[in-house]
């Protein structure tokens, strides 16, 4: 018990060290808004969804359990070997998956569904790139920051944009 705290240490403190560089800090989604979030995206069985942001990979792996081909991009290596850690726990290696990249530099036109929990500098130039490399029909989930222009929906402090 006492490894996995020092895990737990060990990724907070990487990530609040990250922050300091990237403006990335690691803030866990409670799981009500996990839940929340994944019912307004409305995946069908075997989409593909992404999680910018990823951190302990909570969402990815409950994506992953209820149907989705789920995917996170994560920069705190930390968390990405927690989170790898816990989708072999969970046995989920070919639902679920964990990449240590950046976001940024990532092409987004292969998914269905894209799930962040961002801050509010970056929300306008993410709409401009989600914009223009998402297809129609594809569902934006934001955790309490809204997009500048994008019109969509909120439900307790998520945001549910669909790409026209």
């Amino acid at each position: 018990m006492l490894y996995y705290g020092l895990i737990v240490v060990i990724a907070l403190l990487g990530g609040y060290l990250l922050g300091i560089f990237t403006g990335a800090h690691y803030v866990p989604t409670p799981d009500e808004k996990v839940a929340r979030m994944l019912r307004l995206a409305q995946f069908r069985r075997g989409e593909r969804l992404v999680d910018i942001g990823s951190g302990d990979g909570r969402l990815v792996i409950e994506a992953a359990r209820q149907g989705a081909k789920a995917y996170g991009f994560e920069l705190n290596p930390a968390l990405v070997w927690w989170s790898r850690r816990k989708i072999r726990a969970a046995h989920m290696e070919r639902e679920a998956q964990i990449s240590w990249k950046d976001f940024w530099y990532q092409d987004f036109s292969s998914f269905d569904v894209v799930t962040v929990y961002g801050i509010s500098h970056i929300m306008g130039s993410l709409e401009k790139k989600l914009l223009h490399e998402l297809h129609p029909g594809s569902r934006v989930i934001s955790n309490t920051f809204p997009f500048p222009s994008w019109k969509g929906q909120s439900e307790g402090g998520v945001f549910l944009y669909i790409k026209d």
